[in-house]
């Protein structure tokens, strides 16, 4: 076995998850291999609880979303559910040969069958202690413009990193993001302006994402105004959305364009009352991560990044009421290479050009994570 499988499972299961005695995880992977199941099973063992497998979806979700009745959603949803409600522990081990397996599933079956799912969905994010992850593979590597061996390399240097690394500074941005009313975002094509009062917010540092690095909060609903256009593409619901542009008015998004697969953008904000307002607001800073590989886990931790999120808030976790059955984090990239641009706190520059600025922050900034450490 990959010595590198074992050292990252320790990561899940005793930082991410804190498997306790008797704790019943569920393990659900797709496309992973597996000795890295075994692993995953094998540290949970150790650490005293039950692991609970689960696995395959890519063309078999494919014929089912093609095929299936409202029925059989429903069905699959109640089964998924009740097997969730047993668990204390879920570990979402995520891996695709192929990022467009579902890019011919018409849009309507998707958002049915998601709508079904929401169930589960919301029991495992806010009933258990979860993580979710990806799995590196020759498509991944292919999507990040990378030979296979060298993403792996990356996959493993992102993942393992020492997260705790984060915690002064992360914790000096949830601070100050608790206590800030309006956020300004500006930069080419962006001038986007909303409240966070008495949100709070939440700092992420691998305890429910690997990788991790960012601190979110969410937007008051009704405060939104303004155009924000994201220049990261996005993978989603098997297409592909690039140069994604939303306007908002009093909260809500009133025109979406991208540069194709417009119909399909409308047809997903399309989903529910909520998927037209913002569920999240978040900044990202994990500094092994500079580039996008087409991947959203990885992607909206970006260095000098942000996500701005349609769809669901977190329902437990700086919450301002957005219910929907989709959560989309989009991502919009602020580093001089991609065109810079300001984050405004209450009228004080917190980050310009994809850095931090203030002295309490500054620890968050890549030159001082990564400085005198050999991950």
């Amino acid at each position: 076995m990959d010595p590198r499988y074992e050292q990252l499972a320790q990561v899940l299961v005793k930082f991410s998850l804190k498997i306790q005695p008797n704790d019943r995880a569920l393990i659900h992977f797709t496309a992973a291999p597996e000795e890295m199941v075994l692993a995953l099973m094998r540290a949970i063992h150790a650490a005293g609880g039950h692991p609970f497998v689960r696995g395959g979806w890519g063309r078999i979700g494919r014929e089912f979303l093609l095929h299936g009745t409202a029925e059989d959603f429903a069905t699959a949803a109640a089964v998924e559910l009740a097997e969730m409600q047993t668990m204390q522990c879920y570990v979402g081990l995520r891996g695709s040969d192929n990022v467009h397996e579902l890019a011919d599933v018409p849009m309507e079956r998707q958002n049915l069958y998601n709508g079904q799912m929401k169930n589960v969905h919301d029991w495992r994010v806010n009933r258990t202690r979860w993580v979710v992850l990806r799995w590196p593979s020759a498509a991944m590597a292919q999507s990040a413009h990378r030979s296979t061996e060298d993403f792996f390399d990356f996959f493993f240097r992102v993942c393992t990193f020492d997260h705790g690394r984060m915690e002064p500074g992360m914790r000096a941005l949830q601070r100050r993001m608790a206590r800030a009313d309006r956020v300004r975002i500006v930069g080419p094509g962006t001038d986007i302006s909303f409240s966070i009062k008495n949100i709070g917010a939440i700092a992420c540092g691998g305890e429910r994402n690997i990788p991790d690095g960012e601190v979110f909060t969410a937007p008051v609903l009704d405060s939104v105004e303004g155009v924000i256009s994201y220049n990261v593409p996005s993978h989603y619901h098997g297409l592909c959305f690039e140069n994604v542009r939303l306007t908002f008015r009093h909260g809500k998004i009133v025109k979406a364009t991208a540069s194709h697969n417009g119909r399909q953008l409308n047809a997903i904000l399309d989903a529910d009352e909520g998927a037209r307002r913002v569920g999240e607001f978040s900044l990202g800073f994990h500094p092994h991560i500079t580039e996008p590989i087409g991947d959203i886990l990885f992607d909206e931790k970006m260095a000098g990044s942000l996500h701005f999120t349609p769809g669901q808030a977190y329902e437990n976790e700086a919450d301002n009421g957005n219910r929907s059955q989709i959560h989309w984090d989009l991502v919009l990239c602020q580093r001089p290479e991609f065109g810079g641009g300001e984050i405004l706190f209450d009228g004080e520059v917190i980050r310009k050009d994809g850095l931090f600025l203030p002295p309490d922050l500054q620890p968050l900034n890549p030159g001082n994570l990564l400085a005198d450490h050999a991950n």
